[in-house]
């Protein structure tokens, strides 16, 4: 049967790259300041010595050319339309978050690189790498929005969602993990370090990809006894779902293109896995409080029963009565029954109960940060921080 592929554009092939480029340069420009860490002094040499605005544009115009470089990959004879279709499902996909991920893959090189010379080609690599981060995230998030029956990501419908898509969006998701491998192979294949990079990835693939089990199981007993929610069952889903490759991987990544020894930043590693799981938390409490509008999708934790830091907050903070709408309520899909689920939500504070816990995790991970002998660690743990305390988004 043929796949009808419908334009996501007015672009045609032609101008296609200029295109998402082009928009890619403006969500960078306008979320500037809110989205980056202050510019490193290695960061102002390349303006000085290149002329270009930040290093964040670098990353972005590298884009494409790794984009090109998958759609022409003779892996496999396809054709033109299994072509247009593959590099239509990497520009929805790939591009359209923050791109924090990738980015802080550009931000931790330059300050373990601080204070030595940092080659163009040395600096494309760290951008490959970054990419490679976010490709991982997409085949995450296009995966996770089918098993979650999502309707909405990144402003726009789940690609899965697409009447052209449908659960052809399952083979998409394993595709765009596969190009990990074939950009790690074209670009790192005779570096030093290429086996310890395999090694990481498939290592945090597989973690990922177990967190990501535990969330379904965690899910599906859940909806049998809610009470089998625990605060360790939460830290153990969102710990390998979310942490470490949100976190650790593009610190590791950074790590080994400078040529530094992972074993050697295990206290560094520790730390991101924390702040993986503060991250996860915020996640969960924006998914029930923020405005769609705001985080760019439509939260469903409520609906789909999941196993989120709200539930297991409320579940030790409620009374029998409270525990009893809970039970009626959460993991079903009407409007009521949500709206239920909230309303005891903000019975029982929780808004406020977590201004609390961001509070103290916070002022906890600033001391963690400052035990720290590595001033690089240091420094790239204080970005990371900078950029999640507080978020709305």
């Amino acid at each position: 049967m043929s796949m009808q592929v419908r334009p996501l554009s007015n672009n045609g092939d032609d101008g296609r790259s200029t295109g998402v480029e082009h928009e890619l340069m403006e969500k960078l420009r306008l979320r500037g300041e809110a989205s980056s860490v202050k510019c490193t002094r290695q960061e102002q040499r390349w303006q000085s010595d290149h002329g270009i605005a930040d290093a964040r544009e670098r990353f972005m115009l590298a884009y494409g050319r790794l984009r090109d470089d998958l759609v022409g990959d003779d892996s496999c004879d396809l054709t033109d339309e299994a072509r247009s279709w593959l590099a239509q499902m990497i520009d929805y996909n790939v591009p359209g978050g923050k791109l924090n991920r990738g980015l802080s893959v550009i931000d931790s090189y330059l300050l373990l690189k601080q204070g030595s010379e940092v080659t163009e080609d040395d600096f494309f690599l760290a951008c490959v790498l970054g990419w490679c981060v976010e490709w991982f995230q997409a085949c995450a998030l296009l995966l996770d929005d089918i098993m979650d029956d999502s309707y909405t990501r990144r402003d726009q419908i789940c690609w899965y969602r697409r009447p052209e898509v449908g659960l052809r969006g399952i083979n998409d998701g394993i595709l765009l993990k596969c190009h990990i491998l074939i950009l790690i192979k074209k670009y790192f294949r005779e570096k030093p370090y290429f086996l310890d990079l395999l090694e990481l990835w498939n290592e945090i693939a597989l973690q990922t990809s177990l967190g990501q089990m535990l969330d379904l199981i965690g899910t599906h007993t859940g909806a049998d006894d809610l009470a089998k929610y625990s605060i360790q069952g939460y830290r153990r889903i969102v710990k390998y779902k979310t942490a470490y490759y949100s976190f650790y991987l593009p610190v590791a990544n950074a790590l080994l293109l400078s040529g530094a020894k992972l074993e050697h930043f295990n206290g560094l590693k520790d730390i991101l896995i924390e702040m993986g799981i503060y991250f996860q938390i915020q996640d969960d409490y924006l998914d029930c409080f923020a405005d769609p509008n705001t985080i760019g999708k439509m939260g469903t934790d409520i609906e789909d029963h999941k196993c989120s830091w709200l539930i297991v907050e409320a579940l030790g903070h409620a009374n029998s009565n409270q525990i009893e709408v809970l039970h009626k309520n959460y993991g079903k899909k009407d409007s009521r029954s949500v709206s239920e689920v909230k309303r005891t939500y903000a019975a029982l504070d929780l808004k406020d109960i977590f201004s609390e816990f961001e509070r103290r995790c916070y002022n906890h991970l600033v001391t963690s940060i400052e035990d720290q002998k590595d001033r690089a660690a240091r420094e790239i743990l204080k970005s990371f921080l900078k950029k999640i305390h507080q978020r709305k988004k």
